[in-house]
């Protein structure tokens, strides 16, 4: 990536927000250039909230920091898209479950293809030993 200033002058919360912008640029394009459905990344995060779980609309609104309208409208589009299912929930009749339907599960199940094919090109860049400490430091507790 070409960056118009000094990478080395940036403290590590802008280090780490520069690269996870990077990134989900990287990937929405690697997904958006190689298929026909169009999936932003905000409908990339609600999508892998969904995977393999049968949640409620209001579950994912809590898991997502966007507002409950953003939260509503990503939904609807992605129903319109025919990548998810809405539902009603046995004894409750105001709360919705949500579920990736086949085609759902299926671009999951790629776009994770074409994330593990990015990480490893990370890898070969940067080294296997230092993409695994990455990783193992951002898993661990920073405590704040």
């Amino acid at each position: 990536m070409n960056y118009d200033y000094d990478v080395n002058s940036l403290d590590l919360i802008d280090l780490i927000s520069e690269r996870h912008i990077m990134i989900k640029r990287v990937t929405e394009e690697l997904w958006n250039n190689s298929n026909d459905i169009y999936i932003s990344n905000s409908e990339w995060f609600i999508i892998a909230k969904i995977y393999k779980k049968n949640p409620t609309i209001s579950y994912i609104n809590k898991q997502v920091n966007i507002s409950r309208q953003a939260t509503h409208k990503i939904i609807r589009s992605l129903e319109s898209k025919g990548l998810v299912e809405i539902s009603g929930v046995k004894d409750n009749k105001k709360e919705k479950s949500i579920r990736l339907t086949t085609l759902g599960d299926a671009c999951y199940e790629k776009n994770e293809s074409l994330k593990a094919g990015l990480e490893n090109k990370i890898a070969n860049q940067i080294g296997r030993e230092n993409l695994e400490s990455i990783k193992e430091v951002l898993k661990e507790d920073w405590g704040i």
